[in-house]
């Protein structure tokens, strides 16, 4: 595979594309930051593989919508995910799919009812060098541990009101590796990194906030209503804003959001529990 693909690329190889069901997998190297969300970000790369080729590498998809993601176990260096997606619904104008990821044999995420706009291929990439990229997947596969990981999101500017809002500026990169993936003619800031940033922030929250201040470590188990509303480009400062909603001793309810500026960028709602809960 071209050396384009080394930042953020999630799928090794495609085993399987039969009907709507499509299955593949990908190594996660050894000594790299891979937050949950890259989970979901994987098993959407994997659909939008088999939507581009179906397709012709004419359009391809771009974060929209999710109903909900739900986290069961987090991902480790050195594990390897095994994934699928099943596409409901794929054209120019939308691909709509669902999907799952799995660590070591046991369920790590699914991802339910996610719709990715379709959008010209032109303006993100060259069809055929992601032609080319995709008969790798089919064939001998990628070569593993491409991925350098990402950073942690640096959260700054926090602003607190104890037991119900925390609000942090987001600084966005002018320049970083995973750009060179998404997309190498139009850079945009992942919307599975803009979620991490927003769990990220949602835990700080909970942690604070009886009764889980003293809970111990504290896990995102599931993102849902999840809107994609723009773009961010290289080098946007976010406004993040997380607003706790309900809160007991199993788990904590926030509702998120992200804007730039006036604009709303993104729009989800987040649940966390103590990581050792059931």
């Amino acid at each position: 595979m071209s050396g384009r693909f080394r930042s953020f690329s999630f799928v090794d190889r495609i085993t399987r594309r039969e009907g709507g069901r499509v299955e593949g997998h990908y190594a996660v190297p050894l000594g790299v930051h891979f937050p949950a969300s890259l989970m979901a970000e994987a098993v959407g790369q994997l659909a939008a593989w088999s939507a581009m080729a179906q397709l012709d590498f004419a359009h391809r998809p771009v974060a929209g919508l999710a109903n909900a993601v739900h986290y069961h176990a987090l991902p480790h260096p050195g594990c390897t995910l095994q994934l699928q997606a099943d596409i409901e619904r794929c054209d120019a104008e939308a691909v709509a799919y669902s999907g799952k990821a799995f660590v070591d044999g046991r369920l790590a995420m699914e991802l339910q009812d996610s719709v990715g706009p379709m959008l010209p291929m032109d303006e993100f990439d060259d069809p055929l060098l992601l032609r080319a990229d995709f008969h790798t997947l089919l064939g001998a596969g990628a070569a593993p541990g491409r991925f350098g990981g990402v950073p942690e999101p640096v959260l700054q500017d926090l602003q607190a009101v104890p037991g119900e809002r925390l609000a942090a500026t987001l600084q966005v990169p002018a320049a970083a590796p995973y750009f060179e993936d998404h997309f190498p003619r139009r850079p945009v800031f992942p919307g599975t990194l803009l979620m991490d940033a927003l769990a990220t922030l949602s835990l700080q929250l909970a942690q604070q906030s009886a009764p889980l201040a003293a809970a111990g470590p504290l896990v995102t188990r599931k993102v849902s209503q999840v809107k994609i509303r723009s773009f961010t480009a290289p080098g946007a400062q976010l406004q993040l804003e997380v607003l706790l909603q309900d809160i007991d001793a199993q788990r904590a309810r926030l509702k998120v959001s992200a804007r730039n500026d006036d604009k709303t960028v993104a729009t989800a709602r987040i649940e966390v529990s103590p990581k050792e809960a059931a």
